[in-house]
């Protein structure tokens, strides 16, 4: 179900990747949204996706979520958030996560979680180093 709100920062969503090509995303997973609302950009939103699969090394923009927010899934999953695969997409490909008929919910990281998936993020665009002025 598509959303009929903009979203905030730090909730989960499901995206819908259809449409993009190997070696991008190309499956329906989790995300989470670490953009708020701002002018102009009402029907954008920038996301990074969330993955069970570990990283194969330790880098500084992955990171380990304090828990997993998928509601039909066990909570002490380990999952990461891949902060090195921000992407600004539509709205559209973003839907509630369907816990019964008719009943649909909205995960939201703890303040603690989204400060590191922003750290993250930081680090996975290179700018978490300081500039050296010459």
């Amino acid at each position: 179900m598509p959303l009929n709100f903009h979203p905030r920062a730090g909730q989960i969503f499901m995206c819908d990747f259809n449409g993009f090509k190997e070696p991008e995303m190309v499956k329906t997973r989790p995300v989470i949204v670490v953009s708020p609302k701002l002018p102009y950009r009402s029907e954008i939103v920038a996301i990074v996706p969330i993955s069970l699969t570990a990283p194969k090394h330790d880098y500084p923009y992955c990171y380990r979520l304090s828990k997993n927010y998928h509601p039909q899934e066990d909570d002490a999953l380990p999952c990461w958030a891949k902060a090195d695969l921000v992407l600004n997409l539509g709205l559209y490909r973003l839907s509630a996560f369907k816990t019964g008929r008719r009943k649909y919910t909205y995960p939201t990281l703890t303040p603690d979680d989204l400060a590191g998936v922003r750290r993250a993020v930081l680090c996975g665009l290179g700018l978490d180093r300081i500039a050296k002025s010459p």
